[in-house]
């Protein structure tokens, strides 16, 4: 089974400093058919003006990934760590038991461009947490790449879930494929570019739930930028 997401049918929160578009429900955006997929609870595909950002804000039990596609996303938390995320890192946050963060755009002329993505954890109550991964382009050229994982195997980050997050940067006719064991599932999402999902066309911000499938297989269509979620 493969069910498309249209980058177009996302919801969306548009504020004076910040565009926001949802491939699941959240916040203001409420779809009961969009809760999320298996252990994947949220997408959004964010756009923050110069010198804006999140205030202080808190969060319980869930694993929050940050993946920037452009600019600079400056964090700040209440375990103390404070760094400033780009192109190529990858930064997890464990709420657990709660914490408090910030996320702020440091540049005075050029937006942040970024996927925030939340998962469920596997269980409550865990010790809040960070890390944060650098992945040079030619890691992520060509290929799939791990980025996030339940054990932190290949220099992934590590996540409190049954998952396995992986990226890729595609040129034009370069074929990336991640087989998929029975029982597991993947969403696709497309950061940038243009992709063949099998007979599927896939564009910028669209999205794809696969289930029952042997593997994920995609074509590049142009310069292009993906990520891929194995899940339970």
């Amino acid at each position: 089974m493969r069910e498309i997401r249209p980058a177009a049918e996302r919801g969306r929160t548009r504020l004076d400093w910040l565009d926001s578009r949802h491939s699941f429900s959240f916040g203001d955006y409420r779809d009961p058919g969009r809760m999320g997929f298996r252990a994947l609870r949220v997408i959004n595909e964010d756009r923050v003006e110069p010198g804006r950002g999140f205030d202080p804000h808190s969060h319980r039990d869930m694993e929050i990934v940050s993946y920037v596609l452009g600019g600079a996303l400056e964090h700040r938390d209440s375990l103390g760590n404070g760094s400033q995320i780009r192109p190529g890192d990858v930064q997890r946050m464990s709420a657990g038991t709660g914490i408090t963060h910030s996320e702020y755009n440091p540049s005075a002329a050029e937006p942040v461009h970024f996927l925030q993505i939340w998962l469920l954890p596997e269980r409550g109550g865990l010790a809040p947490s960070y890390e944060q991964r650098h992945f040079a382009p030619a890691e992520l050229r060509g290929g799939l790449r791990l980025v996030a994982s339940r054990d932190g195997r290949e220099e992934s980050v590590r996540v409190h879930q049954d998952v396995r997050i992986y990226a890729a940067l595609l040129e034009p006719g370069e074929r990336a494929s991640h087989a998929l064991a029975p029982g597991r599932h993947a969403w696709l999402q497309v950061a940038r570019g243009r992709v063949a999902l099998g007979d599927a066309a896939l564009a910028a911000g669209d999205g794809a739930a696969l289930s029952g499938e042997p593997a994920v297989e995609l074509v590049a269509a142009e310069s292009s930028e993906v990520l891929v979620f194995d899940l339970a």
